[in-house]
């Protein structure tokens, strides 16, 4: 193997002179050495301040020995569930297995355990007794205090309390975890580590910790959902690493204390992070598994932000990485823009420049890095701040820059634009040249919904944004001479989405002439207003009652709505429609979804009807025996 891989066995300490490693990296994910992954990153920056790491990737979690590979750390075991939640990457919002991991070798699903920290962290307190275990990473992150568990359907402690970890490294870890390793360097015992911002501990000595808010009691949660919703939003509203106040969570004679969110990183940090020397792949043991498939879509995308101002409430960024916006310098992008036409396999495409939200390139107005946040208030919702500053000229400058580059076709965006932001700039000029070189014929946007009922409960604009997002598009692409397509991510279930709010998204696709492949419904994962909302049933900003839709045969009519076309769905969306009393929709009208029940059963949807044409019955009852739509069947012809 490549002596630039981090160690995973003995025999390559041993290639590279370490006797014993300072810590050992347990990971849910594939050991792949990029910058995408956070295992890769949180080692990198390790070993860059002089800490040796190595990596246990994907251990057996019911063999303890499994643990052992890499013998007992010096300063402590690291762990992390991976790039993604345990659960998510194991089950569907319908709690169905999925079939495959992206970020196993060959795409094998089944490599990590559910709920992986906690079973990592157990597992290395059978054999290690008093090694410091820290954990880290978006599942950690996410459950570091009490936490609604959808696929338990219960209230869950704070991962301290069951995980048998002394520490969690919670958010983007890289300012908390080089402290935690010259802390527990210089001799500080790991439960004196209480000091340091971006970090969770557990203590009996409540009167030793001080400046802190104490918020309800995990007994106090259990006792009334109200107490929970209330608890969420303190929460919330000290996210911020300029104003967060410390917190404290009790649990019989104990207390889980989360200190302030640690601050963010400057641009040069962010260059220091992403120009560390990574392998940039897998590692080459997983090359006759068939490699990771997750690298794919990462190995040509360049990391341009961090941070979300966009305050979706059903995105856990806010609890993670933060509302502040984070950048990388031009140069560094460019550096490794001109490392990747250097890969043999790089065919000239540079699939992303980009972030959770790729035209966010500074925070929303000039407070923010020195101020933080707003507690009460969003930066675009329910409309923009009289102190937003939108303007995309850094973004616009970025990607000319790339495309000037040698070797560089074309240079897309996908990770996602906010609209509403696009809106805001009085200039069209990112909008030109997005249209004219960075679309491959469509581009995804989230507008999620169209009822602002349903929208105001997400924590999105008013539908009259997109509509006005939408003309400036078409508009554009006449301008330009080009002839590209608006893809809308929709949301099905969302709390406050009632029957008559999924109709109105039917009839808004029944007008677009729009049935999307696959739906998105509405997924509770920890640590989101949303998540709250549909725990609760209250509304944490405002404490108002919000009707939730969970029942899942009622979650699978409002799926259904959304694909009232396919002719799977025709009970479900006529059951809908009926429950909605719109059964002015069941007809043969134009604007009808569905044609009525045949009394051979022989039912259409509108668009098989008219699809069809004056299609004869021969073509019906081949509809109806194959499972195929009209529509395919004259392809087929």
């Amino acid at each position: 193997m490549s002596l630039n891989f981090l160690p995973v066995s003995k025999e390559d300490m041993k290639l590279q002179g370490i006797e014993q490693l300072d810590f050992v990296y347990v990971i849910g994910d594939a050991y792949v050495d990029h910058p995408s992954f956070g295992h890769a990153i949180i080692s990198r920056l390790l070993q860059k301040n002089g800490y040796s790491v190595g990596i246990i990737s994907q251990p057996d979690w019911k063999d303890s020995r499994s643990i052992t590979v890499l013998g007992e750390p010096r300063l402590g075991f690291l762990v992390s569930a991976g790039n993604m939640d345990s659960m998510v990457n194991h089950y569907s919002v319908s709690k169905k297995h999925r079939q495959t991991d992206a970020y196993t070798p060959g795409g094998v699903m089944g490599r990590r355990p559910d709920r992986a920290v906690m079973v990592y962290c157990n597992l290395i307190r059978q054999v290690y007794k008093k090694t410091p275990v820290i954990a880290g990473g978006i599942e950690a992150s996410l459950r570091r205090l009490a936490h609604y568990d959808y696929w338990s359907n219960s209230l869950k402690r704070s991962l301290l309390m069951d995980c048998g970890a002394d520490l969690i490294s919670y958010g983007m870890g890289e300012r908390s975890i080089v402290e935690i390793a010259d802390a527990l360097s210089s001799g500080i015992e790991i439960k004196d580590i209480t000091f340091i911002d971006g970090t969770c501990f557990k203590t009996k000595r409540i009167d030793q910790v001080y400046d802190y808010e104490l918020l309800p009691s995990y007994e106090k949660l259990q006792e009334d959902p109200v107490n929970y919703a209330r608890s969420f939003y303190q929460q919330y509203c000290n996210t911020d690493p300029f104003s967060g106040k410390r917190m404290a969570e009790q649990y019989d004679t104990v207390f889980v204390v989360q200190n302030p969110t640690a601050k963010p990183l400057n641009q040069e940090e962010m260059d220091e992070v992403y120009g560390l020397p990574y392998c940039r792949t897998y590692h080459p043991s997983y090359e006759a598994l068939g490699g990771v498939p997750a690298i794919t879509e990462i190995k040509f995308s360049l990391v341009s932000n961090r941070g979300c101002f966009g305050g979706c409430n059903f995105c856990a960024l806010t609890f993670h990485q933060g509302r502040i916006i984070q950048t990388r310098s031009h140069d560094s992008i460019l550096n490794e823009a001109k490392l990747m036409t250097a890969e043999p396999d790089f065919k000239g495409y540079i699939h992303d420049v980009g972030g959770p939200t790729a035209n966010f390139r500074q925070p929303s107005c000039r407070k923010q890095l020195t101020r933080g946040v707003c507690k009460d208030r969003q930066c675009l919702f329910p409309q923009p701040c009289k102190n937003l500053t939108a303007d995309h000229r850094d973004y616009v400058e970025l990607l000319r820059k790339l495309r000037a580059l040698p070797k560089i076709k074309k240079v897309f965006v996908r990770s996602g634009i906010r609209f509403d932001y696009v809106t805001a700039d009085h200039s069209d000029e990112f909008l030109r040249e997005l249209v004219k070189y960075h679309i491959s014929g469509q581009l995804k946007v989230a507008p999620e919904h169209v009822s602002d009922r349903v929208l105001e409960k997400m924590g999105k604009p008013r539908h009259s944004v997109y509509q006005k997002f939408v003309d400036q598009y078409q508009k554009m692409n006449q301008t330009c001479g080009m002839n590209q397509f608006l893809v809308p991510y929709l949301m099905s279930s969302h709390p406050g989405c009632t029957m008559k709010d999924a109709v109105e998204l039917a009839e808004y696709l029944r007008d677009l002439g729009y049935m999307p492949e696959q739906v998105q419904d509405f997924y509770p994962t920890p640590s989101t207003i949303s998540t709250c909302m549909y725990y609760t049933g209250l509304d944490p900003r405002t404490m108002d009652k919000v009707y939730v839709p969970r029942n899942p045969h009622e979650k699978a009519l409002q799926r259904a709505l959304m694909q009232y076309r396919n002719p799977k769905n025709r009970e479900l969306v006529e059951e809908a429609l009926k429950l909605a009393h719109r059964e002015d929709l069941i007809g043969f009208g134009p604007k009808c979804l569905l044609h009525p029940q045949k009394a051979g059963g022989f039912g259409q949807t509108h668009a098989d009807f008219h699809s069809s044409g004056n299609s004869n019955k021969k073509q019906e009852i081949r509809q109806k025996r194959t499972g195929r739509t009209i529509r395919n069947v004259h392809k087929k012809k």
